[in-house]
């Protein structure tokens, strides 16, 4: 059953998108090969973001400032109150070089910090992704697992439901604590309503100056 404070947030962000599509035009979506990127009205993607070809990004998801989704060769697929943290750059695998193609797959209520970088990988609902940390092709991590800060999750590893990994390689380093459990569904809700007041109140505007006292 949805809470009260979801309902709220649903009705406030779906008032929002009413009025979304004057920004749209600003932003930076590129069509590759006949894909377009397909977005959820209520989804809030920043204007120096950059999407590209086959991008799917759900409801009430985010896609923060300078971050890069190259869906060129192959799909990228985002769920539901998903965000995507600034400077964030997300590719795919193509069967060009001999290689085994791979989308990249994240669900819903994932957090993928900033700086972060996924290649040909797979988030499970309520994932979670330290700032800094790489994923590598085929590398999977599952619901409620997290990925530590600058983590290195190597080609095919899988990060294990209630399971913390860190490390360059990482390697498990524990199971996640209930609170630590709790933090990733936390994340997801507060970035969510992040969300919704820079899809509300962000505007481009020119700085404030003050001239400097004698």
């Amino acid at each position: 059953m949805m809470s009260a404070q979801r309902k709220m947030w649903t009705m406030m962000w779906s008032r929002r998108c009413l009025s979304r599509r004057r920004n749209l035009s600003s932003m930076m979506f590129y069509s590759f090969e006949g894909k377009a990127p397909t977005i959820k009205n209520s989804a809030f993607i920043a204007p120096s973001a950059n999407l590209i070809g086959d991008v799917i990004i759900g409801d009430r998801s985010s896609v923060w400032y300078n971050c890069t989704l190259r869906g060129d060769v192959n799909k990228i697929e985002i769920g539901n109150e998903t965000n995507i943290q600034d400077n964030t750059v997300i590719h795919v695998r193509s069967s060009e070089l001999n290689e085994e193609p791979s989308p990249t797959k994240i669900g819903d209520q994932v957090t993928v910090g900033h700086g972060a970088i996924l290649h040909a990988c797979e988030l499970h609902d309520s994932s979670f992704v330290g700032m800094g940390a790489i994923l590598l092709d085929f590398s999977i991590v599952e619901s409620q697992a997290m990925v530590a800060a600058g983590a290195l999750i190597t080609s095919g590893t899988v990060v294990k439901s209630g399971e913390l990994w860190a490390g360059r390689p990482a390697r498990k380093l524990r199971d996640l604590t209930l609170d630590e459990r709790d933090f990733i569904y936390q994340s997801a809700l507060s970035y969510a309503d992040f969300a919704h007041r820079h899809l509300t109140y962000s505007h481009p505007t020119t700085p404030q100056t003050h001239l400097e006292e004698e």
